[in-house]
C-alpha cells in the first residue's frame, strides 16, 4: 500500500499557468480548478494509487509571517487564481479525495506531518511535488517525491546530487542561500556551491567552525564566508527555522480515512454543473455511491 500526498497549492498554480483559460457560468476564471480536478482523476486511475490526500494553502499567509516580516504573502498573486482555492478544495472533496485546508500552517507542513506520521505504516509515501522544501523529507527510506511534470522521482540520492547535502541539511542550506519564493534572502556571498560544500561536510549551521582556518573543505572566499556567518548567525538560524517543515499539524484523519473509494456522484455532478465543468462528468472511473 502506498500513500500519495498531493501538493494542492502547487498543482493549482501549475494548472493556472498550464491549462487553457475557461470561464464558469458567471464569467469567472475556472481553468485552474478544471486542471487540478482532471489531473487528480487521471492520477486515481493509476495502478497502486489507493490512499490519497491533498493539502492546500487556503490562505497564503501563515504563522511564518508573524515571525518574519518579509515572508511571502498573497500580494501579487492573480486574484482569479486566489478565488479558485476554495473551489478546487470543494471539487477534490466531491471526487472523494481527503483535503486538508491550511490557515495557520502551510501545505508543506501538512504534507510533512502526514508523511512522517504514516511512513512506517505503508510501503511508500509519494509526495507529489517538486518543491525543494520537501527535499528535507527524503532522508526517510519510505518517503520519495515525484515531479509529475517531469515524471521523475526525487530520492535522497537525487537531493544529494542536486544540492550537495543530505535531506536533513536542506533547511540549513536554504538558510545560507536564501529562498526567493518564500521571501528570505540568505546570507550575502553564500551560494549553492559554497553552501553545498560546507554543509556537505558539517551538516548543520551550528557545526560549521566559525574560523575558516578550521575548515577541512576547500571553498573559494572561505574567510569572507566565515566572517559573514559569524556576524549573521542569528539571521541564519531564523531563516533555518522558517525553512524547516513542521511535523505537528493537527490532522484528524486516520490512514484508513485516506483510502479512495470513488467520487461522490451527486456532489460531483452538482459541482460540475455549478462551475460549468460538465465535460468532466464521465471522468471518474469509480463512484462511491453506486
Amino acid at each position: 500500500m502506498k500513500l500519495h500526498l498531493i501538493d494542492g497549492t502547487y498543482e493549482l498554480f501549475r494548472s493556472h499557468f498550464g491549462v487553457p483559460s475557461r470561464q464558469d457560468p458567471a464569467g469567472e476564471e475556472i481553468g485552474a480548478t478544471y486542471g487540478i480536478i482532471a489531473s487528480t482523476l487521471a492520477l486515481l486511475t493509476e495502478d497502486g494509487v489507493t490512499h490519497v490526500a491533498a493539502a492546500f494553502d487556503s490562505v497564503i499567509e501563515s504563522f511564518r509571517n508573524d515571525i518574519y516580516a518579509g515572508y511571502k504573502t498573497s500580494a501579487g498573486i492573480d486574484p482569479a487564481l486566489l478565488r479558485q482555492f476554495p473551489i478546487a478544495e470543494e471539487g477534490l472533496r466531491s471526487i472523494g479525495v481527503t483535503v486538508w485546508s491550511n490557515y495557520e500552517f502551510e501545505t508543506d507542513d501538512a504534507i510533512a506531518t502526514a508523511a512522517l506520521r504514516w511512513a512506517d505504516d505503508v510501503e511508500q509515501v509519494v509526495v507529489l511535488s517538486p518543491d525543494k522544501d520537501m527535499a528535507q523529507l527524503y532522508g526517510h527510506p519510505n518517503i520519495v517525491g515525484y515531479n509529475r511534470r517531469e515524471q521523475a522521482f526525487i530520492t535522497e540520492a537525487t537531493v544529494i546530487e542536486k544540492y550537495g547535502v543530505v535531506p536533513e541539511s536542506i533547511p540549513d542550506y536554504l538558510a545560507l542561500v536564501g529562498d526567493s519564493a518564500d521571501g528570505f534572502p540568505g546570507l550575502a556571498g553564500w551560494g549553492a556551491k559554497s553552501a553545498g560544500a560546507v554543509l556537505g561536510r558539517y551538516g548543520h549551521l551550528e557545526d560549521i567552525p566559525l574560523d575558516h582556518e578550521r575548515w577541512d573543505v576547500t571553498v573559494r572566499g572561505a574567510a569572507k564566508l566565515a566572517a559573514t556567518l559569524r556576524t549573521h548567525m542569528g539571521d541564519a538560524l531564523l531563516y533555518r527555522f522558517i525553512a524547516q517543515l513542521r511535523r505537528d499539524v493537527p490532522i484528524p484523519d486516520e490512514l484508513g480515512d485516506l483510502e479512495w473509494r470513488g467520487a461522490h456522484r451527486t456532489d460531483f455532478e452538482a459541482f460540475c454543473t455549478k462551475h460549468g465543468l460538465e465535460t468532466l462528468f464521465d471522468r471518474p472511473h469509480r463512484w462511491s455511491d453506486d
